[in-house]
């Protein structure tokens, strides 16, 4: 069995309770707390993630934007220097490689921020479709990465720089800002449906940072919060995991991300999405609501009248509202909003109903 990779902050975690589990094949924090507080902190306060496990890829050079407009679903013209843009890379099959943030640094500088379990396949499909003056480069041992998120993160944040945190708009970033005294990357984005920051900067920085964040927002009862705490908040936010709601099976049409296909560009896989459009989902993801006692988890299938129309591809009692509810991948010819279906939990049949999503929304001031 290999051994599990660790964050540069891996030592930390125990300083505050951290519970650290395998996610795919990295020793990460599950909890520190507990998953209800600390979904609950960054709903009304603030929460401090470790996503040092992610990975950044630069791609640079003359024809750094043709070779990305060619590889990502969106519009990779439309990102200014400074700006983010959310993207799905995909096969020709229309399938995921993966789903990621793309930033724009310069006129022919891009950063990939791309999730931890792909970091090399993602690399490895990249190299093998390049094309043009273009250099790519897996520099994700050199960076860590920390996200604050919640109501108070601009709050707590800004008494540790002089730059202006209002000025980075949503999918907005600045690179070289001075936070406590390091200099990092800050981009207002983040997993969770709340307001908030990730942060990009040297582990050594970062892993100080961590600490810093902490403390300056102990008063406002900022807490540091693992994964299981990311997992239920974006999946409030039906914000889609790589894995669950995309796969090399599943595109980015059926997992309800159209808005990152922009099918008036030429990109690997744009044909066989734009025949799925022409042609008319047949699978969609939908919001499912339990109205029988049981809480739908991945993998459970799906029925209506008897019938196995897809299956759920995550699912967990809202900690917010305390309702068991999941997001499921079915028949789309089947299904519209309060359709009465019902999920095999433990071989049993429960009854459940199609819902809206998503199924938490942040009210912006």
């Amino acid at each position: 069995m290999s051994e599990l990779k660790r964050t540069p902050l891996f030592e930390s975690y125990s300083k505050y309770g951290g519970k650290t589990i395998d996610f795919g094949g990295w020793e990460l924090p599950v909890q520190f707390s507990s998953i209800k507080e600390e979904h609950d902190a960054v709903r009304n306060r603030a929460g401090l993630f470790d996503v040092s496990h992610m990975g950044e890829i630069f791609v640079e050079g003359p024809d750094a934007l043709s070779y990305l407009q060619n590889l990502l679903s969106n519009d990779i013209s439309k990102i200014q220097v400074g700006s983010a843009q959310y993207n799905a890379m995909c096969y020709e099959t229309g399938g995921v490689v993966d789903d990621l943030l793309a930033y724009r640094l310069g006129e022919n500088q891009y950063l990939l921020c791309v999730n931890a379990a792909n970091i090399e396949k993602d690399y490895e499909w990249m190299l093998s479709q390049k094309s043009g003056d273009v250099v790519i480069t897996n520099r994700s041992d050199e960076y860590a990465q920390i996200a604050l998120q919640g109501p108070l993160a601009e709050e707590i944040l800004q008494t540790l720089t002089s730059e202006n945190l209002n000025d980075i708009k949503y999918f907005k970033f600045k690179d070289n800002v001075v936070v406590a005294g390091h200099q990092v990357l800050v981009s207002r984005s983040g997993y969770t449906g709340e307001d908030g920051f990730e942060i990009y900067g040297q582990p050594a920085a970062v892993i100080e940072l961590w600490d810093e964040i902490l403390e300056a927002g102990k008063d406002k009862g900022v807490v540091p919060a693992g994964l299981g705490a990311r997992d239920t908040l974006r999946f409030e936010a039906c914000l889609p995991l790589y894995g669950q709601e995309l796969s090399k099976d599943i595109t980015p049409l059926e997992a309800g991300i159209g808005f990152a296909v922009k099918l008036t560009t030429d990109f690997i896989g744009r044909d066989a999405l734009a025949a799925q459009k022409e042609e008319g989902l047949k699978r969609k993801l939908v919001g499912v609501e339990m109205t029988g006692k049981g809480i739908p988890r991945h993998g459970y299938k799906v029925f209506k009248e008897g019938e196995e129309i897809g299956e759920v591809t995550t699912g967990t009692q809202s900690p917010m509202t305390k309702r068991n509810i999941g997001l499921a991948l079915v028949d789309a010819s089947k299904v519209e909003m309060g359709t009465e279906v019902e999920i095999e939990i433990r071989g049993k049949l429960i009854s459940a109903i199609v819902v809206e999503t998503p199924f938490y929304k942040r009210v912006k001031n």
